[in-house]
Formats: C-alpha cells, sequence, structure tokens
C-alpha cells in the first residue's frame, strides 16, 4: 500500500501474468489527485489485486465493491482483506464487468469507480462502462477512474452516460476521468435563460 492506515503493507497477487497491478507511483498520483476520499463507497472494477479498492479503503473509504471473473484473484483479494482486517467493509462479486449490474445495484450508489484493466480489452470495457454506470449505480457528484495504455486513450460513445474530464499520464500508463452525464432534465434547466 502507498498511502493511510496500511501505508507499506504488501499484497498478494495471483500467481501468472494475467493480474497486472496498478503501478504504485500511478496509484500514489491517483489518490493525490483524489484528495480526501473519507467515507465514499468505492467499486474496484477489473480488480485483479484489488490494489486500487485496497489503496481506498486505506485512505478512508467506507465500502469497496470488487468486481473481477477470475477466481485466483478474487482468492487474492479475499486473502487481502482478512489479513487487513478489512473484509466486513468489502464485498466481492465474481463477475464481467459488463455482466454486474445487477449485482452492484445491492451495493450502490458509487461514490467513486475504479477501473484499471487489462490492457488489450481497455477500449471494450471502457465502452461497456459507459452504458453500466448510470445514475442508479453513481452518485451524483461520483468520479469514475479509468486506466489504459498512454498512448491508447479512448471516448466514449455519444449515448454514454458519462462526460469526459482530465486525462493523465506516466510513462506508458495512463489514466481518465469521467463524471455522470446531468440528466436530460437538469441539462434544459441549465440551458434556459432567467
Amino acid at each position: 500500500m502507498i498511502g493511510g492506515e496500511f501505508r507499506g503493507r504488501p499484497l498478494k497477487a495471483p500467481p501468472g501474468l494475467s493480474t497486472r497491478p496498478t503501478a504504485a507511483r500511478v496509484r500514489e498520483a491517483l489518490f493525490g489527485i483524489l484528495g480526501d476520499i473519507h467515507g465514499l463507497k468505492v467499486a474496484d472494477l477489473c480488480a485483479g489485486t484489488g490494489a486500487l479498492g485496497i489503496e481506498a479503503l486505506s485512505r478512508g473509504a467506507s465500502h469497496a465493491t470488487f468486481v473481477d471473473p477470475d477466481r485466483a484473484a478474487l482468492e487474492a483479494i479475499r486473502h487481502n482483506l482478512q489479513t487487513l482486517k478489512v473484509e466486513h467493509r468489502a464485498a466481492l462479486l465474481p463477475l464481467k464487468v459488463e455482466r454486474a449490474k445487477k449485482a452492484l445495484l445491492v451495493q450502490a450508489p458509487f461514490d467513486l469507480v475504479l477501473c484499471d484493466p487489462p490492457w488489450p480489452i481497455a477500449d471494450r470495457v471502457a465502452e461497456s462502462l459507459g452504458t453500466l454506470l448510470d445514475g442508479n449505480l453513481l452518485s451524483e457528484d461520483a468520479v469514475v477512474v479509468i486506466g489504459h495504455r498512454a498512448d491508447r486513450p479512448f471516448r466514449l460513445p455519444d449515448t454514454s452516460h458519462l462526460i469526459a474530464g482530465q486525462r493523465r499520464s506516466w510513462g506508458d500508463s495512463g489514466l481518465s476521468w469521467f463524471a455522470l452525464r446531468p440528466s436530460t432534465d437538469a441539462a434544459e434547466l441549465a440551458a434556459e435563460p432567467e
């Protein structure tokens, strides 16, 4: 862990090369940009080792939901949560992100969504998040951060429930920020002259 309550504690990773934890310097920069996250409900999608969600718990998030279809990854996350004695502040969903909406609704709304998918599927995952993450899953001021190769930024389709914000990169790693698109009624009210 980089900061917070569990600073310096190592995390177990599943064996093999299929899970790539988010680089420590990227995690440090990400949480520096996010600032105070005390009390937030977090979703860690394509969780892998769970490093992002556990970092959020370490920094004061009230709850984290981890989504990953890989059993070895989920076992590593479960082990890490038990070792840190925070399993009561977490939920694990053994699902692909694209199929997780119904299960995520049980934990919603989320204030912060973190997703650093394997780069070969980053575009597909990001596109599915644009339709998956809506006002039913996200709080009004929710922040969504999606990881990607720095040289392969993506744009969400116009039909997405999310709108793009800042984009940052560190070496070959990139992160893009998104927010919930205002509802049609709110957008129309904002556009009306006084």
